[in-house]
């Protein structure tokens, strides 16, 4: 697997896995395309690195990186969907490490998202905290 850094000329398929992550983790994020393209491009022009992952010239993921925190933290972490369940993900991330010569590294995982906090538990993450959001009902 190879790992590439993403540059602007990026922005635009990272918008498209990003939507599909989206999806995939059931979000609430109700952005459009170009809001997610005009998003990435924010991220990119300020503290974030995105990362390919490759297989034989097919991009299989990516992910995004907040560089300037310690502990470094993975924002977006996304498999195509064809490519889960044959070792993709946890090869990705193990390779990630590497390449960003860390042990340590922060995520957050939307507790519905089965998929994602089995996932994450088998690449030994444990929770460290329960962040909690208020939405006031409408009043009628």
């Amino acid at each position: 697997m190879m790992i590439i850094k993403c540059t602007s000329q990026d922005i635009h398929t990272l918008a498209v896995l990003n939507k599909r992550l989206i999806e995939d983790e059931k979000s609430d994020n109700p952005m459009s395309p170009d809001e997610l393209e005009k998003r990435m491009t924010d991220f990119l022009s300020s503290e974030y690195n995105a990362y390919f992952f490759k297989e034989v010239e097919e991009i299989v993921g990516y992910a995004l990186i907040r560089h300037t925190c310690t502990p470094l933290y993975l924002r977006q972490f996304y498999i195509d969907r064809t490519y889960r369940r044959k070792h993709y993900g946890e090869k990705a991330f193990h390779e990630l490490l590497k390449l960003l010569q860390v042990d340590t590294i922060n995520i957050d995982v939307l507790p519905w998202n089965e998929g994602g906090l089995r996932f994450w538990g088998k690449m030994g993450f444990t929770p460290t905290c329960i962040s909690m959001n208020y939405k006031s009902p409408l009043e009628t």
